[in-house]
Order: C-alpha cells, then structure tokens, then sequence
C-alpha cells in the first residue's frame, strides 16, 4: 500500500493543478533547475478549429510518444517528497483533455498523481470519497483549488490537517477571500441571487456540510490552523490568513520565451455560457474588437461551445484555437501575439506574469452593461468591474472605442 502523503492536493481543473505545481516551485518540494521541459509536450502549442462545422480539440492523452518523463529527469530531480496530487475530473471532455496533459507535465516534474472519478453516476463521488478518505485524515496539508466545490467542501470534513492551502481557481479567489472575511457562506459570484425554490432547498440541505468548510477556512486564536492563500489575484486575506503571491515563476522557469507575431490575439470567455452576458452582445463585442484591433486569433476559453464559436468564427474570420493547456502556458511557449486581449477574466491577472520581460501587452476589454443578459447576479457587473479595475499592467480598452494597434 503506498503510504499516505504529507501534502494532499486536490484539483478540479487544468489551471487549478498549474498553480499546484507553482506552488510547489515556490516552497521548494522538487529540485530546481534544469533545461525547459519542451520535450514534456507537443511541438504545437493547440489545435485549430477556424473552419466552420470543424471538431475542436486539444489532445486528451499522454505526451508524445519519445518524450518521457526522462526531460523532468534531465532537469534535475526525482520525486517530490511528500506530495501528492489528486484529479477530481470534471465529465466535459474540453476540461479532461487539459488534465490528462497538465497531469502529465506534473509526472514529468516528478510528482505523484492520482486521477480519481468523482462523477458521471449516482455512486461515483461516494465511492470515490471512500477512496481517497484514509488519505485524507493521514495528510498534514491540504491543497485545495475550488474552494466553492461541493465535493471538496464534503472532502474537508474529513480533514484533520493543521495547515490548509488554496490556490487560485481564477477570478474565484477574490470572492473568496471577500466573502470570508465577511464571514459569508461560500458562494459563487455568478449564482448569486438564483437557483429559485428548488435551489434554495438543496442549499438548505447542503448548508451543514457548506457552514463546515466555512469554519475550516476560518483559523481563529487557539485553534491550531493555518490556511494560506496562494494566488495571482488582488486580495486581502482576513484574520490569521496568510497571503502569498502566485507569480508564475515555475511557468517562466520551464518555457519560452515565446516568438511574438505580428498581430493581436483574443482571448475568449465562459460569461455566455454562465448566464451572465447576453450571446448577441458577446458576439458584437468579438466582432468589433476583430475589426478595430487587427486581431486575429481568439483563443477559446475551455467551456465555450461549438456552436459559439462557429458562430464566432463566421461572423468575424477568426481563426479559433482550443488550447490544450492552459493559456498562460500556451501565451508563454508562444507564439503568441504582441498585443493580447481579453474580456474580464483571470488572465488579465496571470498573463501580465506568465509574460513578464517578453514585450507582449496585456489589455482588458471592460464588459458593457447592456452585454448583461436578465438573469445575470446581481452581483455581475460590479464583479466584473472589480476584476478589471484592479489588475495590473493591463491596458483598457472597450469594444465600442477600441483604438488601432499600434
């Protein structure tokens, strides 16, 4: 039996399991060292869906056969001591296809990971919690990267760990850190306000086990835990939290730096399929930015449907690209364009890192509140408003008033 890890990670998402291996460059658990681990992944940063009625997708398996994890080795360490990773896949096949590769780069860097199904049927988060529950009370940490996940939150009532970390989950974070230092009940911005009779009583239902994680992410005097924060984003942690800034060392370490084009790449938003900005609006918004800033390319955001994009890509000419990883490595490994912009979203936050030194300029595209659709929380545009207000060395811009590339 494989004895049980000092730290105990647990990811749900691509970019979640890339601040995992961030945060454990920046506290030392492997080695460091080494040439850029470009043979840890294809030659081709993503696969290109620009024709209409084309299949979009990235590849779902393991690195190229030829280029094994002997790269990591060449770089100059074994297996972290202690740490173990533990995929919760989602069932959409976009987000899998990300993990299956960002677990692989973490093989390559010497880590264990576990990839543990924890839905698709009735039985398979209990089975899945009877799995992973020994290890769960044996680890000393816990690394956590949704803190808004129900199946994490049920995991942390399992927990006895003393010291608890989370990273980054994008934008996520700052609600986080808002509503516990308000002493809130965890919940995302987007859903605010909704889920109607129905959702309210399954969140009566749940609300023990959500009132648990809450206290779990609350250290108080005498209690004997720690939790940090490990993250990218603008916050300010509340109480006996502890704060640590995620700057992508580990990315600008292993990659690039990357070949800049000559023209503007865009990069794209789950906000439509979330409910919070109308399709139409979105589309104008893409078409307008296509056409005033000379871009491109637009890279598709993982959640985003076919049906989306297809309309995208006829309306405006773009290419579109499905990343296989996430865009802070993709925009790092290059090429990539001298001007990158986005809608509100965490890589207004992360990229400005990733691309430290590379000359590559990061620009915001504030969110207009006729985008909004009806049903938006009414917590959207001023979330929205926030994430673009405080980001760092980004330039703003709008889709009405876009200025010429320069």
């Amino acid at each position: 039996m494989t004895p049980s890890a000092t730290t105990l990670a647990f990811v749900e998402s691509p970019v979640q399991l890339l601040n995992v291996l961030e945060w454990a460059h920046a506290y030392g658990t492997r080695p460091d060292g080494g040439a850029p681990l470009l043979g840890g992944v294809p030659s081709q940063p993503a696969r290109t869906a620009g024709r209409p009625g084309s299949r979009p997708g990235g590849t779902a398996g393991a690195p190229d056969a030829g280029t094994p994890r002997a790269a990591a080795a060449a770089g100059g360490g074994g297996a972290a001591d202690g740490l173990r990773i533990v995929v919760l896949p989602p069932t959409d096949p976009m987000s899998r296809g990300q993990l299956r590769r960002m677990a692989a780069l973490a093989r390559d860097e010497g880590y264990e990971v576990r990839w543990q199904e924890a839905r698709g049927s009735r039985l398979a988060p209990v089975k899945a919690l009877a799995a992973l529950a020994r290890d769960v009370r044996a680890a000393a940490r816990v690394i956590v990267g949704d803190p808004f996940s129900r199946y994490v939150q049920l995991l942390l009532t399992l927990v006895g760990a003393e010291e608890l970390v989370v990273v980054d989950d994008g934008t996520a974070t700052m609600e986080f850190a808002a509503q516990t230092a308000r002493g809130e009940r965890l919940v995302r911005w987007h859903r605010i306000g909704h889920g109607g009779a129905v959702g309210k009583l399954r969140e009566l239902a749940y609300a023990p086990v959500s009132s648990a994680a809450r206290r779990r992410f609350t250290p108080g005097p005498g209690t004997g835990r720690r939790v940090e924060v490990f993250t990218s984003m603008p916050v300010t942690v509340q109480g006996t939290m502890t704060l640590r800034v995620n700057d992508f060392a580990w990315t600008r370490a292993r990659f690039g730096p990357p070949r800049l084009t000559r023209g503007t790449d865009l990069v794209g938003t789950s906000l439509v399929e979330t409910g919070v900005v109308d399709a139409a609006g979105y589309l104008e918004a893409v078409r307008v930015l296509t056409e005033r800033h000379g871009a491109t390319r637009y890279f598709a955001h993982r959640r985003e449907s076919a049906e989306k994009l297809r309309a995208l890509s006829e309306a405006t000419g773009l290419e579109i690209v499905r990343p296989d990883l996430p865009l802070e490595l993709v925009a790092r490994r290059g090429p990539i364009g001298r001007t990158v912009v986005s809608f509100p979203s965490t890589v207004v936050h992360t990229l400005p890192y990733a691309l430290s030194g590379t000359g590559v300029t990061v620009a915001v595209c504030d969110v207009d509140p006729a985008w909004l659709t009806g049903s938006a929380s009414p917590r959207a545009q001023s979330f929205l408003a926030g994430v673009t207000d405080t980001a760092r060395d980004v330039r703003r811009i709008h889709a009405g008033t876009v200025p010429a590339a320069g």
